[in-house]
């Protein structure tokens, strides 16, 4: 179960930003824990912490490709007076039991593999002959193709320090320290970390699964024709790929006519796949708002005060939501405005809270700074509550981008910040310092 009954509140009430969020984040619950295999919990939130339980490396180990030398037979060379030493063998990574190194001896080392005993520093390559007696060595012949050079002498050029280009045991992490913190999300080098350490599987919430559905007979698939009146679909390409953006498994479906019946008999049929549902159009007042029309009576089942409520919020834009759970797993949804900017302005302040709180991250919220308008820019909007603008933020300037008055999809594409007017401003001057939600 991924959520709770969310809050009744008077039919006329007008919700704030703040009011309408909480009650999302209250109502829905991280989705339980469970065991994947690391390239399955990719994305995922670690639900444990966990410990290493091996020291890495679990021995000293060459860095480079060269010989294992002991300091003293090589202190005082260089290109004039080499040092000659014996070569004693191979060491390749995995070798189970290497050669020892002796006084005027080196063994020939592979990057990876251990320190022969009595070896105390590892001489690249490069800073020898490779054993061919012909000035410096660029790297070494194959094994297959010259075997011989596991044996006979090598000339040294320089010296080494003790330790010089070796692996120390434990220099990465040791047995029993912290390898991750429960909350940690996990990316390519947390995976490898993992594996590093013998972890097979680990214990994580799963990415969140959500089902995006745009909704109005006048939306068509981009790449086909369009009719007279029709416009292409994008509302349901940017919420999908903003869900995944946020992190969740997210499914796209086509875009459902304006019929209540055809929409409640699709979602009912996408639940089966669906840790939350965003449906996007139709929650307005206008005659044909299907979603509004659909919803509105359906009932969530076994759950108190269930249901989807449609409300009015203090926002622009954006202003008519819908938000409450539904099916038998009392499912989330929440119903977005159908004009573009809407409806990804709404999708930043309220379904990506949503997602990251399924996924059981503690900060859920984008950065947020103030900032200053900047010189060359001014915002005239409508008197309203709130308003949300898009804009391009950079070294705690900020300025809009599209006009204050736009609400086109063209301006979004080249934002990359949203400017959050105070309630009470009709407009900002440049140098007024306003309040910026970071999307990049």
């Amino acid at each position: 179960m991924s959520s709770a009954a969310p809050r009744p509140a008077a039919p006329d009430h007008l919700w704030s930003v703040d009011e309408h969020l909480d009650d999302i984040l209250s109502t829905v619950r991280p989705l339980e824990p469970i065991e994947l295999r690391l390239l399955e919990a990719q994305g995922c939130v670690l639900v444990d912490d966990v410990m290493v339980p091996v020291t890495l490396p679990p021995f000293d180990n060459s860095s480079m490709d060269g010989y294992a030398v002991r300091v003293a037979d090589v202190e005082g060379a260089g290109e004039e007076f080499p040092a000659v030493l014996e070569v004693v063998g191979d060491v390749a990574a995995g070798a189970a039991e290497p050669v020892r190194v002796g006084p005027g001896q080196a063994a020939r080392i592979m990057t990876g593999a251990p320190l022969p005993p009595g070896a105390e520093a590892v001489v690249p390559v490069e800073w020898t002959d490779g054993g061919l007696g012909e000035g410096p060595a660029s790297g070494m012949r194959a094994r297959s193709l010259a075997p011989e050079g596991a044996e006979g002498q090598v000339r040294v050029y320089r010296s080494v320090e003790a330790r010089a280009h070796v692996r120390d045991k434990g220099g990465d992490v040791r047995a029993g320290d912290l390898a991750l913190a429960a909350g940690t999300v996990l990316g390519p080098p947390q995976i490898g970390l993992l594996s590093a350490i013998g972890h097979g599987t680990v214990r994580v919430r799963p990415r969140p699964r959500v089902v995006v559905m745009s909704t109005g007979s006048e939306l068509v698939q981009p790449g086909e024709p369009l009719g007279p009146g029709q416009i292409y679909d994008s509302n349901s390409f940017a919420l999908t790929a903003a869900a995944r953006d946020a992190g969740a498994i997210a499914y796209r479906v086509g875009a459902v006519a304006d019929d209540a019946d055809t929409l409640r008999s699709t979602i009912e049929d996408q639940l089966v796949r669906a840790d939350l549902m965003v449906t996007t159009g139709g929650v307005s007042v206008g005659a044909y708002d299907v979603v509004k029309e659909a919803l509105s009576h359906v009932a969530d089942e076994d759950e108190a005060g269930g249901g989807v409520d449609f409300r009015k919020l203090a926002m622009q834009p954006g202003k008519p939501q819908g938000f409450g759970s539904i099916g038998p797993d009392h499912t989330p949804l929440l119903a977005l405005p159908g004009n573009p900017v809407s409806s990804y302005v709404s999708f930043e302040m309220f379904v990506r809270p949503a997602i990251r709180t399924l996924m059981g991250l503690e900060d859920v919220h984008r950065p947020r700074v103030r900032a200053t308008l900047r010189t060359d820019a001014a915002l005239r909007s409508p008197k309203g509550r709130r308003q949300f603008l898009r804009g391009k933020y950079a070294d705690g300037e900020v300025a809009p981008v599209g006009g204050a008055g736009s609400h086109l999809i063209a301006a979004l594409a080249h934002a990359d910040a949203l400017i959050v007017l105070p309630e009470d401003m009709e407009s900002a001057e440049p140098g007024t310092e306003v309040e910026v939600v970071l999307l990049g």
